[in-house]
């Protein structure tokens, strides 16, 4: 028997339950779950308000890290106890996880579990969001919102390592401490809430102060909500706003400012780019391993929780109260490769 975080009914509290693992079938491995990253979308599945809706029960979470400890039939390229990281729609809270052998990647020697576990979607939405999206490059100055939070933070270290200026948009004095420390090079706190259109036009005001004259050549947006629109004004022209995500709402954006700005607006889907770009994916991991390894980008933890409270990780998420990851671990002694 393993034990998983389920849900059980939408809307309520996951419950930890003994469940038998599952037996990998052909071109599947199954992993021991080590540590289990949390995202933003975990906390949508819970209350079925996501693209997709699993049959209950199921354990959210979709960025792992662990062991292979079970091969299916036809496997290349894994043995028993290869350390790997894992991607998946949902399943992650849980001490053991199948997976296709192209929903895991091999794990850097020496890479903690619990870093592990907040790097494979974290940064590869980051990644795929400003290499092949936005296409940033060096001098571009980069504004990114939510900047306190996994992807947020996963930006601006690639911005700084790709010779980006990175200007950061959070909720608070706090978070804004946190990505200034993190290596953001200016920023401002936004109003929570709804923004009347004068409010709206004097933040984005503010923004082009900070963010200069020229305004933004990339914006990556994973907040949404009313903050949007002021920073599509700041955006320079013929940049790239990107669509990460809209925990604060999806917003409404004037295409009048998109026409006279002759920018994109440009949707941001890791998920899907992975399915139809697999080789692609693959050469990207290869390439955030490396500048992990140069010491350009680390994923910062800020809170890990035992499975046991896999419920109060998820609080962080959806309460937009967590600094850069939260990691829901699932044995502390198997934490290292």
């Amino acid at each position: 028997m393993t034990k998983a975080a389920l849900s059980e009914v939408s809307g309520q509290p996951l419950v930890v339950r003994n469940i038998t693992p599952a037996e990998p079938g052909p071109g599947q491995v199954r992993v021991r779950v080590a540590a289990c990253g949390i995202n933003f979308p975990d906390t949508l599945l819970l209350d079925d308000r996501y693209q997709f809706k699993p049959s209950r029960p199921f354990a959210p979470g979709g960025e792992v890290a662990g062991h292979v400890d079970a091969i299916g039939p036809g496997v290349q390229g894994f043995k028993l106890d290869d350390a790997v990281l894992g991607r998946a729609l949902f399943g992650g809270l849980s001490q053991s996880l199948v997976l296709n052998v192209n929903q895991c990647v091999h794990m850097p020697a020496g890479m903690p579990m619990d870093e592990g576990a907040a790097l494979l979607l974290t940064y590869g939405t980051a990644y795929y969001a400003l290499r092949h999206r936005g296409h940033l490059s060096t001098g571009d100055t980069l504004l990114v919102t939510g900047a306190a939070g996994g992807v947020g933070l996963a930006a601006i270290q690639l911005g700084k390592a790709w010779g980006a200026r990175v200007v950061v948009a959070v909720s608070s004095s706090d978070k804004l401490d946190f990505a200034l420390r993190h290596g953001a090079d200016a920023g401002w706190v936004y109003p929570v809430g709804e923004l009347s259109r004068d409010a709206s036009r004097a933040l984005a005001a503010s923004i082009k102060d900070v963010v200069g004259p020229n305004g933004a050549n990339v914006v990556l947006d994973v907040v949404g909500g009313d903050i949007a629109e002021p920073c599509l004004r700041a955006t320079a022209w013929e940049g790239r706003f990107l669509v990460v995500g809209f925990p604060a709402g999806i917003p409404r954006l004037p295409l009048n400012l998109v026409l006279l700005k002759g920018c994109q607006v440009v949707g941001v889907s890791l998920g899907e780019w992975i399915g139809r770009e697999p080789q692609l994916f693959a050469e990207s991991a290869q390439d955030l391993f490396k500048l992990y390894a140069a010491g350009h980008i680390r994923p910062f933890i800020s809170q890990r929780f035992p499975l046991e409270q896999a419920n109060e990780a998820l609080a962080q998420l959806s309460g937009r109260r967590a600094l850069g990851k939260v990691v829901v671990t699932m044995n502390s002694n198997r934490i290292k490769t």
